[in-house]
């Protein structure tokens, strides 16, 4: 019992029986003998290479289910291939005079620098210089002289330039609280800037003339503001421009003022340009002055304004030879920072493509110097960074987020500016233009420069198309634009043309057309493998980048494209080697076709897209002949395969863990791969599927009978260990049975094809279910066998230790009589279950358990009249079993073991126990349990029944019989009817009746009343009864049994209890259905044929005289 309490419990595979397949094997031999399967282009070998090249087919399958995911797809994040570069694609190459003439003007930059530089700018004028002659690459006598030459020239004439934007908190001199301000700008001379002695504080200085403390003071121009009405915090955003005599010297002065009257000083100080000398200069500030209030004096300037935003100094004439040559600033800048750009950007520097534009000090502070001294816009500053990477990026690669950045600071300063002189505006147009060529033809090789599967590069593109994303926005901003068609229709016609260079390419070396066709097939195979492959990675990871930034549908313009060109050579091919069809042609058509239905599966799964309208549709139509051929020749290459693997098979566990051996495993996966091949296969024809499926199916069946067979020859031919009664191999193959019936079972389920609109989801179709329940019943009935067989072994051993019970003497406790029965089933247990899985373990329990149900009824049965102890034992011993093999719930279910024999067993074992009278008892009792299972059969009797208790007598009337067995040679009967009460010692004095013969009818009428006179209290006794027997009158023979009825008295009117519910009213009629002694009635009747009393041995004669008639009818 130990060992049944240690077995863990699981969960069946219920499945339902039908008609057995192997009666159809059994009828046809020939298709699982050992005959050799017809051969081809595989050959028959053990299977292994067959199997091993499907499992390469079903490996290609994995990836293809559903759709991929990027993570999945993104595998190396290892740099990105390097892009095509063409020197020639750069800015022009100049001449060595007008390299020399670009030197002096970067030279001339730097020696005539002003104003303060920024935090990450070189001040170092040494430092600049020698970064100068670096970049130009001169030596030291040509670096000396060009700046010689520098010096000499005219210094340049500077000027400043001022924006005036807001001011903010002034104060209000107007009674409505607000004030009327406006600003006055000018420049002071150095000669006119008031000294400031040294630890005294500030002065402050105004246009005013006025004050006895200085006397007016003198300006070289002075500029206004317009005046803003009624605010204390105006916005001006205007820009002023003032010449400088002396950068380091000259001052910047602002004055804000309240205007009061109607005078208009803008107006007014038009005039200043007219002003000649620092005396009229004076005289005209007294005219403004005039204009304003007497104390119209804003305060102090640092209170309630705003520094105004910025000053740069500014040349307005270079004297260098590119500018007395009329080359502008825009173009001199262009050459220099493109010459800077390739001095930094240098060649041995690793990972080059990664560089984004990031410039030393010393080159950002000349390029910086030179931008402010030509006077050039943030937008054209933006435009020649954008025009000289851009090209730079074309002969030397560089990041596209650095370009992408440049982009989008040309973006940014175009939505302020808006406007570039026409020639700027044309050479930004070309870059654009140049960048887009550039880009298109890096679209065409996209497969070739950003490969999906490399993280790295598909970033670069990413960022590629944002740039080009960026060139699209620009399309309306340019009166001359630099596309001729939209850039997303360009985009589109880059990325077909470059789909259609990248198939053409690959067709050439995979399945060149001059070839064979059967030499081209395999190559056809593997182009649509990398076609797949390749739609797999486009939209995994191209689609989303193409349509989140240009809004073009990039996969579904490569499906068609791509599906479209493989479906015309799939055609083409099938066209050209159907007549030349065989098992090689076969195999190479087979594979071809899976992935072409995985392509056509593949845009099914995209939502919203239907297959119906590819070119792939209908292409399953000439792959038939070759489905079929190669489906015939996986039939015989699986049992092939099986029968080697049965061959080295040693019939022992494979490991530890595993309680099957090896050729259960393979037969196991030969079944799994075949059932992954029907999903991939997927046939579309609702009919073909049909005929497909159901021919596979019924080889899968004959495969695995097939493989039980081989199993069972084999162990038959192991020799067997003398005296073993727990046979391993025995139980090896058993596990194999079952291992093998659940993969074919779930094999088979995996076949369901689509029945078309006919078919309901999720229901197996009739063919492939009558397949599934046949295989199934007969594996069990295999694993039946090799139980049997293995039980087999324990029978004698069984029978022995009943017999030691059934001798041991009384004096004995039952629990030591029963303890070696015990003891050798644990024993024998614990191997069986080491050494069987659960299915199988629950198996042999059954089949032990009825073995010892049926060596226990064989001891009963052979000791008869024997002491009631000898039955008490048995029956403990029964008890003792049912707890041995229910296990607390780990064994077998309580209600299994307590059907079938047990319930027999318990019977006989009861009136064993039982006395004579008791038996007899129970004999009635089990015909008054007794159920008619076929009513119609026999035929009906109907009768009325009541007591009268003033007379103390029962009345049975019997009314008529219907539908009688034709008992005599012209098809009636002679019947009669026999009443008679029972048992026979409740109503010793009581003889039976029986009616008038009825002759030659099925369905007699009788119509007659019986009386028995018996008390009431022995028609309520356990089993009392009245019994109708119907019987065929023979005049030349013994009378033939025709049936029998029992009704119980104890329910009857005038019998019945008051709480029983008062019995039946006299004269209702009640219809019995005629029957024959069961099994169950027959079990009491054996127990009285062992006893000697003669109270037995008459009720067993009477009872066999009645058996005499029964047998004579049959």
């Amino acid at each position: 019992m130990s060992t049944l309490l240690d077995i863990k419990s699981s969960v069946l595979r219920q499945v339902q029986v039908c008609p057995s397949f192997r009666r159809k094997t059994e009828q046809e031999p020939e298709v699982t003998n050992s005959q050799e399967p017809p051969t081809g282009a595989w050959k028959p070998g053990d299977g292994v290479e067959f199997f091993a090249h499907m499992r390469l087919i079903l490996k290609k399958g994995d990836g293809r289910q559903g759709l991929p995911c990027p993570e999945v797809l993104l595998r190396s994040g290892s740099p990105a291939p390097a892009e095509p570069v063409d020197p020639n694609r750069g800015l022009r190459t100049l001449t060595q005079e007008e390299v020399e003439m670009l030197y002096e003007e970067a030279l001339y930059t730097v020696l005539h620098r002003a104003g303060t530089m920024g935090p990450d700018q070189v001040d170092d004028e040494e430092v600049l210089l020698s970064y100068l002659q670096q970049v130009f690459g001169t030596s030291s006598e040509e670096h000396m002289e060009a700046i010689m030459r520098v010096k000499k020239a005219k210094a340049p004439t500077y000027a400043l330039k001022v924006s005036v934007m807001r001011a903010k908190n002034l104060l209000a001199k107007d009674p409505n609280g607000f004030s009327d301000p406006y600003c006055m700008l000018g420049i002071l001379p150095a000669s006119s800037a008031p000294q400031e002695p040294s630890g005294q504080k500030e002065q402050r200085f105004g246009f005013r003339k006025g004050s006895k403390r200085s006397s007016p003071l003198p300006a070289k121009c002075i500029q206004v503001t317009e005046v803003k009405n009624s605010t204390l915090n105006p916005v001006w955003k205007e820009h002023f421009l003032f010449e400088i005599d002396d950068v380091n010297t000259d001052q910047l002065h602002l004055d804000i003022w309240d205007h009061d009257d109607d005078v208009s000083l803008a107006e007014a100080c038009r005039k200043l340009n007219e002003v000649i000398g620092l005396k009229g200069m004076t005289r005209y500030f007294k005219q403004i002055v005039k204009s304003a209030r007497a104390n119209g004096t804003a305060g102090p300037t640092e209170d309630h304004t705003d520094d105004f935003l910025g000053c740069l100094n500014i040349p307005i004439r270079r004297d260098t030879v590119m500018s007395q040559r009329g080359r502008s600033g825009f173009l001199s800048y262009l050459l220099l920072l493109s010459r800077v750009l390739r001095f930094e950007h240098r060649v041995e520097e690793p990972n080059s493509s990664s560089w984004r534009g990031e410039l030393s000090g010393p080159g950002t502070t000349v390029l910086c110097l030179h931008g402010a001294q030509s006077n050039l816009s943030p937008l054209q500053l933006a435009v020649l960074h954008w025009q000289v990477s851009s090209r730079h990026h074309q002969t030397r690669t560089l990041d596209y987020g650095y370009l992408l950045g440049l982009l989008e600071d040309v973006q940014a300063h175009w939505e302020e500016a808006a406007s570039l002189p026409q020639e700027q505006e044309e050479s930004l147009a070309d870059s654009f233009s140049a960048f887009s060529e550039f880009g298109l033809r890096l679209l065409r090789q996209l497969r070739d420069y950003f490969p999906a599967t490399n993280s790295t590069a598909v970033y670069r593109l990413e960022l590629l198309l944002k740039c080009l994303e960026k060139l699209q926005l620009f399309q309306p901003a340019f009166e001359i634009c630099p596309f001729e068609t939209e850039l997303s229709m360009d985009i589109a016609a880059a990325l077909k043309r470059g789909n259609r260079e990248w198939y053409d390419q690959l067709l050439n070396t995979k399945s060149p057309r001059e070839q064979p066709g059967p030499q081209r097939l395999a190559g056809l195979v593997e182009l649509a493998d990398i076609i797949y492959e390749d739609l797999q990675l486009c939209y995994g990871v191209y689609a989303s980048l193409f349509h989140g930034i240009l809004k073009v549908d990039f996969f579904t313009l490569t499906f068609r494209q791509l599906e479209r060109l493989v479906a015309e050579e799939a055609w083409v091919l099938t066209e050209e080697l159907s007549p030349k069809m065989n098992l090689e042609v076969a195999s190479g058509l087979f594979e071809l076709y899976l992935t072409l239905a995985d392509t056509q599966r593949f845009w099914s799964c995209i939502p919203g897209r239907e297959s119906r309208s590819l070119a792939l549709a209908g292409i399953h139509t000439p792959f038939l002949p070759a489905v079929k051929l190669w489906l015939q020749v996986l039939r015989d290459q699986a049992k092939w395969r099986l029968q080697g693997a049965v061959d080295v098979d040693t019939l022992e566990p494979v490991d530890a863990a595993s309680k099957h051996s090896s050729s259960a495993a393979t037969a196991s996966l030969c079944l799994s791969h075949i059932q992954e091949l029907w999903v991939r296969l997927a046939w579309p024809d609702p009919s073909q599927a049909q005929g497909l499926g159901t021919q596979l199916s019924q080889d899968m069946c004959e495969a695995s009978l097939f493989y039980t067979e081989l199993l069972r020859k084999k162990v038959d031919t192991q020799p067997g260990a003398a005296g073993e009664a727990v046979s391993e191999q025995l139980c090896v193959v058993l596990n194999n049975v079952e291992l093998v019936r659940r993969a074919s079972g779930q094999a088979l389920r995996g076949l369901a094809w689509s029945e078309g609109a006919s078919g309901l989801e999720g229901v197996l179709p009739r063919p492939l279910l009558s397949c599934i329940q046949a295989l199934d019943e007969d594996l069990h009935r295999e694993a039946h066998t090799v139980t049997a067989h293995l039980t087999s072994k324990m029978v004698a051993d069984i029978r022995k230790y009943i017999q030691h019970i059934s001798l041991s003497p009384d004096s004995i406790q039952n629990d030591e009589a029963v303890a070696p029965l015990l003891k050798y089933l644990d024993e024998k247990l614990a191997l069986l279950n080491d050494a069987l899985v659960k299915e199988n373990l629950n198996r042999v329990l059954e089949a032990l358990w009825e073995l010892l149900l049926q060596a226990i009824l064989q001891a009963l049965s052979a000791n008869r009249d024997v002491s009631a102890d000898f039955y008490g034992r048995f029956h403990f011993t029964l008890e003792a079993l049912v707890s041995f093999f229910h296990a607390e719930g780990q064994g077998l279910p309580l209600e299994n073991l307590r059907d079938g024999s047990y319930k027999r067993l318990q019977e006989e074992l009861r009136l064993h126990k039982c006395s004579t009278r008791e038996c007899i008892e129970q004999f009635y009792l089990d015909k008054l349990k007794q159920r008619s299972l076929e009513q119609n059969r026999f035929g009906r009797l109907t009768v009325r029944c009541h007591y009268e208790a003033a007379e103390q007598r029962l009345a049975v009337e019997v009314l008529h019989a219907a539908d009688l067995l034709p008992l005599d040679a012209n098809g009636l009967s002679d019947p009669f009817v026999i009443v008679e009460l029972g048992p026979p010692h409740l109503f010793p004095l009581v003889r039976s009746q029986r009616t008038q013969v009825k002759a030659r009818t099925l369905h007699p009428v009788y119509d007659e009343l019986f009386h028995f006179s018996v008390p009431a209290e022995a028609c309520r006794r356990r089993g009392a009864c009245v019994l109708f027997t119907v019987m065929d009158h023979d005049w030349l023979s013994t009378n033939d049994f025709a049936g029998e009825a029992a009704l119980g008295l104890g329910g009857i009117s005038g019998i019945a209890r008051p709480h029983v519910g008062g019995g039946m009213r006299p004269g209702q009629p009640i219809t019995l259905h005629l029957r024959r002694p069961r099994a169950q009635v027959r079990s009491a009747l054996r127990m009285l044929e062992g006893r000697t009393s003669r109270e037995a041995q008459e009720f067993v004669k009477k009872l066999k005289e009645l058996e005499k008639c029964m047998e004579a009818d049959l």
